[in-house]
């Protein structure tokens, strides 16, 4: 099944895109978070069997922690477990909302039915069945599993230099000169510097050095002195 959108309109109006994540990505997902918690089960079982009755008892009660509240409470809380973090994706509500505490519950618990007959079977089919991807526990929570847009990179230091153009500028110049200053931070440096060069009789200067006279300058066209 290919990752699909799903479009949700704010109540401002305001259409979302929702990437919904497919079942091979969340399955993934799934499959880390079951090592995480066989692993955690595995280190802490010799401590608290030693224990006797009373650390048989917290043994058990890590294991229901483990297969339980361990999702519910990372998917309230930060949208994601550890298995869907490493895999991009994050739980939300239908409208793209956090997801709160009984939808959590309900999918989560929901995983039963979703897991029968066998290897989640259920919850396959629901989800290719669905256009996005939705299991039957999500049906009925009212939740999406999404992948999570990357976090925005730190916006470049604003360049402070001010220099005049060496030659009065035409308006479609000077518009061109502005919108490669305002545009040049999001492309990588090979390309500053090759579009930097086109201009290389205006700047007088090429490569990395092309590109700061021309950011100087759009500073100067811009009143920035």
């Amino acid at each position: 099944m290919l990752d699909t959108y799903r479009e949700v309109i704010t109540p401002e109006g305001v259409p979302l895109q929702l990437p919904a994540a497919g079942p091979v990505p969340r399955a993934l997902a799934w499959l880390i978070d079951l090592l995480v918690r066989f692993g955690v089960l595995m280190v802490m079982s010799p401590v608290l069997l030693a224990l006797g009755d009373f650390g048989q008892g917290l043994y058990l009660g890590l294991m229901f922690l483990m297969f339980w509240a361990y999702p519910i409470v990372l998917e309230v809380w930060f949208g994601q477990t550890l298995g869907k973090r490493v895999l991009g994706l994050r739980v939300v509500a239908n409208d793209g909302a956090p997801l709160g505490w009984m939808p959590a519950i309900v999918r989560n618990l929901l995983r039963t039915v979703d897991a029968l007959p066998f290897g989640y079977a259920v919850g396959l089919i629901s989800c290719l069945c669905d256009p996005y991807g939705r299991r039957l526990g999500d049906l009925v929570a009212g939740s999406l599993v999404v992948h999570a847009p990357p976090r925005a990179a730190e916006p470049p230091a604003r360049i402070e230099t001010v220099l005049a153009p060496p030659v009065p500028l035409q308006p479609g110049e000077q518009i061109a000169l502005i919108a490669f200053a305002d545009r040049a931070p999001a492309l990588s440096g090979p390309r500053q510097n090759e579009l930097a060069d086109i201009a290389s009789g205006l700047s007088q200067a090429r490569g990395a050095a092309g590109v700061l006279r021309l950011y100087a300058m759009a500073n100067w066209l811009l009143g920035r002195r």
